[in-house]
């Protein structure tokens, strides 16, 4: 159980590098800051709907066989009504829905300390049953277990970057902001944890499938709603488009490797 917590812990906590990566880079210019939030963007689009979505509908095979098509589609859009109405109802002093006040400036403290809060959130519903998967894995083989986790640390650092990039931005705090990308990965190990202490006899493939619909969803909800607009609002359009390219071909490459 050590070796396996050890390897699950590994895997979360490089989300904290790539928190580091942005701490240590100073004035972050639009170029760097459009790119780095396309790439998170590509990351989370790719993977909800290269591994996530197909993987929850693979579970849910296998209780409903032809009809988990349906009730993995109903999960993933699921997710996106769920997020969709927690960003609506969180108030608009520290929740602002546009992205410009009333003289038509950009808001982009706001936009980006909103962006980071619900990335951080949506990385760290994902973390937890991924965490919980490795634990697992872990348990019955450490050496299967080991490039999974490896390759789950190098998808994990652009995610860290996703939700330190716009908290830096919001706040100044590039330490802070840092930690919190730390805090997104750690759900994996808690995930590993409280899965294996309380989930372990419930946890079935049908409950895996919707949960891995669900979070796919919100994923796509956030990159759509927060991550791309902010990206293109710093001017860089082109670094943007770059980025969500560049995400999409490191987690592509990581699949490939975890594969």
């Amino acid at each position: 159980m050590a070796v396996a917590f050890a390897i699950t812990l590994l895997a979360g906590a490089s989300t904290g590098f790539g928190g580091l990566l942005v701490a240590l880079k100073s004035s972050p210019s639009n170029r760097f800051l459009a790119g780095s939030l396309g790439l998170s963007a590509g990351v989370m689009v790719y993977i909800s709907l290269v591994e996530l979505l197909p993987g929850g509908i693979d579970d849910l095979t296998e209780v409903y066989g032809h009809r988990a098509g349906l009730y993995g589609v109903l999960a993933f859009f699921a997710g996106v009504a769920v997020i969709a109405v927690i960003d609506r109802l969180v108030p608009e002093s520290i929740n602002p829905h546009e992205f410009q006040d009333e003289g038509g400036r950009y808001q982009a403290r706001s936009a980006m300390k909103r962006a980071g809060l619900l990335t951080g959130f949506a990385i760290a519903i994902h973390n937890f049953p991924e965490g919980f998967a490795t634990f697992v894995t872990a348990l019955g083989d450490p050496k299967i277990a080991l490039p999974i986790a490896f390759a789950i640390a190098v998808h994990n650092i652009p995610e860290g970057i996703a939700v330190a990039v716009p908290l830096r931005e919001a706040t100044g705090k590039k330490w802070t902001a840092a930690g919190w990308a730390t805090l997104s990965g750690l759900a994996e190990p808690v995930g590993a944890l409280v899965g294996f202490a309380l989930l372990m006899p419930f946890m079935g493939p049908a409950t895996l499938g919707l949960t891995f619909a669900a979070v796919a969803g919100i994923m796509v909800f956030i990159s759509f709603d927060k991550l791309l607009p902010s990206a293109i609002a710093t001017g860089e359009h082109h670094h943007s488009v770059y980025g969500v390219i560049a995400g999409m071909a490191l987690m592509a490459a990581s699949l490939v490797a975890l594969a």
